[in-house]
């Protein structure tokens, strides 16, 4: 399946996040690959998954990670959810994929869903949009690489296939 070009921007409404920066990547919505955060440090962000199990982001060193923060309310995000769930099952331990919701939902929400879309993704959740803020970005999916040193290869804004070999040309780079 092709997926759009074009991120969601949050959600309007009632239930919408507050809004981060508005400095979103315009160039990234195009497919472009942006490395102008190369060699940055993976933030000291803790994460929550359903059981209330905190995950700090740089304790990830190791492996290459993968981040990506999407949205339940977001159609591209939820279309990328399949081949992120792929990417899990060809790469097993070598690629750390950590999906981070920035649904404001509770995790006994998020959860279910991402079980149904992606069960081998785990859900981990960031209801205050801190790392939208941290990467300033407005737009989901956005998805962040990591080096096993834990710095910044990469971000992509916008969807992506991820088990293709474009995504996997991409995922071998390093800093």
């Amino acid at each position: 399946m092709a997926l759009l070009v074009a991120g969601c921007d949050r959600q309007s409404g009632g239930e919408a996040q507050p809004q981060a920066s508005a400095s979103a990547d315009a160039a990234s919505l195009d497919g472009v690959v942006n490395r102008a955060h190369r060699g940055s440090a993976m933030p000291d962000f803790l994460i929550k998954d359903a059981a209330g199990k905190e995950l700090k982001l740089s304790s990830l060193k190791g492996k290459p990670v993968l981040i990506n923060l999407w949205a339940t309310w977001c159609a591209p995000c939820v279309a990328e959810l399949p081949a992120l769930n792929r990417l899990a099952e060809q790469r097993g331990g070598a690629l750390q994929i950590v999906t981070v919701s920035q649904d404001m939902a509770k995790l006994e929400t998020v959860a279910p869903f991402l079980a149904g879309k992606a069960p081998r993704l785990q859900p981990w959740l960031d209801p205050e949009g801190e790392l939208t803020t941290f990467f300033d970005t407005t737009i989901l999916p956005t998805s962040i690489y990591y080096d096993a040193q834990g710095r910044e290869v990469w971000r992509y804004i916008g969807p992506r296939e991820w088990d293709n070999a474009k995504a996997a040309a991409l995922l071998v780079e390093t800093v």
